[in-house]
């Protein structure tokens, strides 16, 4: 029973050692030095009288703003550089021609001191005007120069309060200077027309569009959107699926946006060649009010009828987005149906897109336009299955995982033997 403790002990503690050295070295050889510059977030936080209203988890809302950006800036990515601007933070009067320059950056965009930027915030208190369109004009310029990915995260709870300086023209115009800067707007209160405001200013530049009604829903849409900035930028295709496959768009490897109503099918076609694996996702913004209990169904058929994959996800209560993805490989030789193109080689296959919905909307809410749809294909050459012992998910993996169990079990046999050993000699003596 000794032996067999200690047996066990050792292959643990081998194992445990072998992962831990593995885990640190596999990346490190991956890690090379990159002259990518560093993407650029600056946090746009309204901070205009109408903040104190308490209506937000029982507490004011610019507490609630303050707690998710402690959050967020917890969670920040190491390589992200983010900035953070105030609006209707400063000035109280009733001067218009004042209140409405009453913008100014908190928190220089550049490498994140934690503990400084949540001390710039905590000083903040709801004071002024409600000046959108100049609080964005400022964060473009703090964000101007260089190639790298940038995002202006706008948090609000109404209006632009400063016309004519539409922020939706501003929101425009910085779109047309072509300098790849995108702007998300997140409203604190559902009401129509600050949700009308919101939509335009982010469908501008390529953002998005989001009503959180909570703290937890408002630190939670933040992160994503500053992880979101470290992502490579990728302009997506505007595309319109058909009602059947046979006259759906043909689409190739990229990323697409379409719009979707409620209950509506939408078809698309990928050719997949053989020897590669398609892979599929799509996500769909519930950009209005939605009734819970709702999903999304992802399923790729054969032009010969049969069903592949269907992914699917669903959810209840008030979500931006939700989501469902599949794979599917394409093997050299597959089924009987396929037959050689003209230079011999095995054809392609046609494979059929459709994208469900079941989403249900309060007969106060617009059916028109449908629901932004985001829809990523990629084409890669697909597991081969000599060398592939996991086709999904681990792939080559497997190899490291076989070797650290069997050097943890020779190193474990070892030790149990040496302690065997050890305690015959000392009852021999």
């Amino acid at each position: 029973m000794i032996i067999r403790k200690r047996l066990t002990a050792g292959v643990c503690v081998l194992l445990a050692t072998l992962a831990a050295g593995f885990g640190t070295a596999v990346p490190a050889a991956a890690d090379e030095p990159s002259t990518t510059a560093p993407p650029k977030v600056e946090l746009v936080l309204d901070v205009s009288g109408s903040m104190s209203a308490r209506d937000i988890d029982g507490k004011s809302r610019i507490s609630a703003a303050k707690q998710a950006f402690n959050n967020v800036l917890d969670a920040v990515p190491e390589e992200v550089e983010l900035g953070i601007r105030t609006l209707g933070a400063d000035y109280p009067g009733d001067d218009r021609k004042v209140g409405c320059k009453d913008t100014k950056q908190l928190y220089p965009v550049g490498p994140l001191d934690r503990t400084e930027a949540k001390t710039a915030v905590a000083t903040l208190t709801p004071t002024g005007w409600t000046p959108i369109g100049p609080a964005l004009l400022g964060a473009a310029d703090d964000l101007d120069g260089g190639d790298s990915t940038r995002r202006i995260v706008l948090i609000t709870d109404g209006e632009d309060t400063c016309g004519p300086l539409d922020p939706c023209e501003v929101a425009r115009d910085i779109a047309a200077k072509g300098i790849h800067l995108v702007i998300d707007t997140l409203g604190l209160v559902p009401d129509a027309k600050i949700r009308q405001q919101l939509t335009c200013i982010a469908e501008a530049t390529g953002g998005t569009y989001t009503a959180v009604q909570s703290t937890d829903e408002l630190s939670g849409r933040v992160k994503q959107l500053v992880d979101r900035a470290a992502e490579p930028v990728i302009t997506p295709v505007a595309t319109e699926g058909a009602g059947s496959c046979s006259v759906a768009p043909e689409l190739k490897a990229g990323l697409y946006t379409d719009r979707q109503k409620v209950g509506q099918h939408r078809w698309y076609r990928v050719d997949v060649p053989a020897g590669q694996e398609l892979r599929a996702s799509v996500s769909v913004s519930a950009d209005r009010a939605v009734n819970d209990d709702y999903g999304v169904l992802l399923r790729a058929l054969t032009t010969h009828g049969r069903e592949i994959v269907r992914g699917s996800e669903s959810g209840t209560g008030r979500t931006d987005a939700i989501s469902a993805g599949l794979r599917y490989p394409k093997p050299e030789q597959d089924d009987a149906d396929d037959t050689d193109n003209a230079d011999g080689e095995p054809a392609a296959e046609t494979v059929c897109l459709q994208l469900s919905n079941s989403f249900s909307t309060p007969a106060s809410a617009k059916s028109t336009p449908g629901m932004p749809v985001e829809l990523t294909i990629d084409l890669v050459d697909a597991p081969d299955e000599a060398s592939d012992v996991a086709a999904f998910g681990l792939g080559r993996g497997w190899w490291l995982l076989g070797v650290m169990v069997l050097t943890g079990l020779i190193a474990g046999l070892l030790f149990g033997w040496i302690s065997r050993w050890r305690v015959a000699v000392w009852r021999t003596n």
